[in-house]
């Protein structure tokens, strides 16, 4: 009977690990079968048609362009590295110098085969440099909000087949880890993999910043869901479900001025609250919204993961209206409600730091102990009195 117990527990621990690890080069023949039509630009002539997918290098030709181009507009922040080594940029777009400026962020592909979002996040890049001073609306919009741009969350997944295709792309990164499951979980989940280095930069990244607006880029369907990802509505609401609900009514509107399928693939509204579609835990949302204070928004921008490139152009013109108007959303957001969680890092307050075991937080209320002796290692941001502090577990 024991033995019995035993072999069950395995399988459904091995189970609940698959869910959330699975390697690349173990995926079955099937899913890593390179897509259809794609077309890679090997130069950056090719990819001024904007009629196929940059490759590595070409990729990295077109943010030091953007930046030779327009250097008195932007510059590339380097986020960190992938596991394999490749550059995880922002590309900081910044007209003006508006008093109360606000900052806001978008990341694209932190799942690798989510080709799309790769895609669009550049051209936006492209269009929001070259309408500056001759859009009006575009040139307000970088007036008044610097725009931070990652157009590739996961490099290695999307380069998994070499630097030259994005054709046998793969979800996971190069340790095989779903990095959208990965994200310090505000709600009790402990991540079965430890923090990944493409999170934990982003997470350095994002704290050194005081973003109040953010959206991360997937494709697999076409719906915005805004949080929480971790509950259904009915469980966990939202405190700011009716601006949610407002924002993504303006982004699904802008939308169906050109198509009036847009966004009707999971539901006629366009947008809804993620849990509700399906819950997740160790999510990037999440994770933002609730210890960085940041209104982060999943945006599913395509059907198709990794449609043929002749397709691309017509993504772009679907959506670029809706992708525009979000980034003045950053605009209609109390900042004083978002600056009272802003995450610090005062060192001095928080000790041991690293720490194996028990962490201690001093405040103006006291000092707060926190043991995080059983928990994997990595990064946990602590909420205290309305501020977050990073404590690293070894």
């Amino acid at each position: 009977m024991r033995q019995l117990f035993i072999v069950l527990f395995l399988l459904v621990s091995w189970q609940i690990v698959a869910q959330h690890r699975v390697r690349p080069d173990a995926l079955p023949p099937d899913v890593r079968k390179p897509a259809k039509g794609i077309i890679m630009a090997s130069s950056l002539e090719e990819m001024d048609s904007w009629q196929a997918y940059p490759t590595y290098d070409v990729y990295l030709q077109m943010m030091r362009r953007f930046v030779e181009r327009y250097p008195d507009l932007c510059h590339i922040d380097t986020i960190g590295r992938s596991v394999q080594g490749r550059l995880l940029l922002a590309l900081v777009i910044d007209g003006g110098s508006a008093e109360g400026k606000r900052e806001m962020f978008y990341s694209a592909s932190i799942h690798g085969d989510e080709l799309v979002p790769y895609y669009l996040m550049l051209r936006l890049c492209d269009t929001l440099l070259r309408s500056y001073g001759s859009d009006a609306d575009i040139t307000y919009l970088l007036d008044h909000i610097s725009v931070c741009v990652n157009p590739l969350n996961n490099p290695d997944g999307t380069y998994f087949g070499g630097d030259s295709t994005v054709a046998a792309a793969v979800r996971y990164n190069a340790n095989g880890v779903d990095l959208n499951r990965n994200y310090p979980d505000p709600f009790g989940a402990i991540a079965l993999d430890p923090l990944q280095p493409e999170n934990k930069q982003q997470i350095d990244y994002i704290g050194n910043h005081h973003f109040v607006l953010s959206a991360t880029l997937h494709g697999g369907a076409e719906v915005l869901n805004y949080p929480w990802d971790s509950f259904t509505s009915a469980t966990r609401a939202n405190e700011h479900d009716q601006w949610w609900q407002q924002v993504c009514s303006r982004f699904i509107e802008r939308g169906r001025q050109f198509d009036a399928e847009f966004f009707t693939d999971v539901c006629d509204e366009g947008y809804i609250v993620g849990g509700d579609w399906y819950v997740i835990r160790n999510g990037r949302q999440d994770y933002l919204n609730f210890y960085h204070g940041i209104r982060e928004l999943t945006m599913e921008v395509s059907v198709a993961k990794m449609p043929p490139s002749s397709q691309l152009d017509d993504s772009w013109n679907a959506l670029a209206p809706s992708l525009i108007g979000y980034i003045g959303e950053a605009l209609n957001i109390d900042v004083l409600s978002v600056e009272k969680i802003t995450p610090i890092s005062i060192q001095s307050m928080v000790y041991p730091n690293p720490t194996r075991g028990v962490a201690y937080i001093k405040t103006s209320m006291g000092i707060h102990a926190f043991d995080l002796s059983n928990r994997a290692p990595g990064i946990y941001p602590l909420r205290v009195d309305g501020r977050v502090y990073k404590i690293v577990k070894l």
